[in-house]
């Protein structure tokens, strides 16, 4: 479909984001050709999942598409994280991309937050999952072959010992009740390691699981196993995007 629409994807690692990509390739009437990611620049780890960055590259290689690093400071000012991600934007406009697709499932403010920032840029976004029931979502994502790992649990909304579980049935049957079945309200995040989105699976290690900023963060470790193909260019393209943290 030579007339489909140049978009990034926004890519938290997660299995919200890996839907949203298979979605949307699924529809056909997007062409995701890069994902975007928002780096913490200090620990080099995905903002708020804290991937590593190593585990991000591998996915980027996996789903075949180029990752955009947007580099910002811990703590982030949301002044500088807005300067950053203008500035993203600028690039993804001067590649002819016009639309940034995001894994988010029903919480108001934030998509009209996103679609605040994104008018004043130029550019539209897109919600593939919107409105999605999300106990349905996620039986379907188990379904189609999505593994994950839960990498950040918020203690306050769900016990630690969730944290570095799998994304499975029975992760899902011992949720308490109150606790949404994909976390959109932030209850916890995960690390997606296989699936349909992928060419190859990523086999990855538990590591060490520590408390810190009042979150609980399982650590997840590259199998040394583990390796992705990186033949063509655009599979292993990263671009670095920063913005300098202002007073």
């Amino acid at each position: 479909m030579p007339n489909r629409n140049r978009s990034w994807l926004a890519w938290s690692s997660g299995k919200d984001s890996a839907w949203a990509l298979h979605t949307v390739r699924q529809r056909g009437d997007l062409e995701v050709v890069a994902l975007l990611t928002t780096m913490n620049r200090t620990y080099r780890r995905v903002a708020m999942h804290a991937v590593r960055e190593e585990l991000l590259e591998l996915q980027a290689a996996a789903a075949g598409l180029p990752l955009i690093k947007v580099q910002i400071p811990s703590p982030c000012s949301n002044e500088v994280y807005e300067a950053a991600m203008a500035q993203a934007m600028s690039r993804a406009r001067g590649d002819g991309v016009r639309h940034v697709i995001f894994g988010d499932l029903f919480l108001e403010d934030i998509r009209a937050y996103r679609e605040k920032q994104l008018a004043a840029c130029g550019m539209a976004p897109v919600f593939p999952l919107w409105r999605r029931d999300t106990r349905a979502l996620a039986g379907e994502m188990l379904a189609g072959g999505l593994d994950a790992y839960i990498t950040c649990v918020d203690p306050k909304r769900l016990d630690s010992s969730f944290a570095g579980r799998q994304f499975s049935a029975s992760f899902l049957n011992d949720l308490p009740p109150g606790v949404d079945p994909c976390g959109e309200n932030g209850e916890f995040h995960t690390f997606a390691n296989a699936g349909p989105m992928f060419r190859t699976p990523i086999r990855v290690l538990n590591g060490e699981v520590v408390e810190r900023d009042g979150f609980v963060f399982a650590d997840l470790l590259a199998d040394a196993s583990s390796s992705v193909a990186s033949t063509g260019s655009q599979s292993s393209a990263q671009v670095e995007i920063s913005s300098e943290a202002k007073a």
